[in-house]
């Protein structure tokens, strides 16, 4: 038990590292000051910060959640309901981060990097990049903020109805409903929701 509170406190303090903050002030770009959400996240690393901004924000949020729990499935040596907490941990403390006054981003490379520290069960992480993909090209939710909770749902519907690993589930839901609280509470004009199919324009 020792060995999972310390592993599920490390993912935490990980994810309150917040990579958007620290790359954007190294490039002297404030990215806060001019998006619309101030969110110190990916989306707007890349679009406030530039490419390399950007690409170092992906890389930093998305190891932040793989590395704790990589660690843990290595030193565990088996998946027990121990690993709910620990996989949800990384993006607890990315929305709730402790160096930060607990304002942080809304977790979604986080939550990316997390899943893909189940490696190699891989599934999970393809799950929700599928649903992003297909509320992104199929079946086309506008804005972000919309299509980002529809593809969150879908992943946990999913998950739920094929042969996912119980601690796995409960961690993804734990995840799940700490990142739509978070956008909830989002400081970001709401757009209105649009709908498009695949052979829409």
């Amino acid at each position: 038990m020792d060995h999972t509170i310390i592993h599920i406190i490390a993912g935490y303090l990980s994810g309150s590292i917040l990579s958007a903050r620290i790359f954007s002030a190294l490039m002297k770009k404030d990215i806060l000051l001019y998006s619309n959400d101030s969110n110190p996240g990916t989306a707007n690393a890349f679009t406030y910060g530039g490419f390399f901004c950007g690409i170092l924000t992906l890389l930093g949020d998305i190891l932040k959640g793989f590395i704790p729990v990589y660690c843990y499935l290595l030193t565990a040596g088996n998946i027990s309901l121990n690993l709910t907490l620990v996989l949800a941990a990384p993006v607890i403390g990315h929305i709730l981060p402790v160096f930060y006054h607990f304002k942080g981003g809304k977790g979604i490379a986080v939550t990316f990097g997390c899943l893909l520290g189940l490696y190699p069960f891989v599934m999970p992480a393809f799950t929700l990049a599928f649903t992003f993909i297909f509320f992104s090209l199929i079946i086309r939710i506008i804005p972000h903020y919309y299509r980002t909770m529809a593809a969150y749902t879908a992943a946990l519907i999913i998950m739920y109805f094929t042969d996912i690993f119980m601690p796995v589930l409960m961690g993804f839901l734990i995840i799940y409903i700490a990142v739509m609280i978070r956008l909830f509470l989002s400081n970001e004009q709401k757009e209105r929701l649009q709908v498009r199919l695949l052979w829409m324009h």
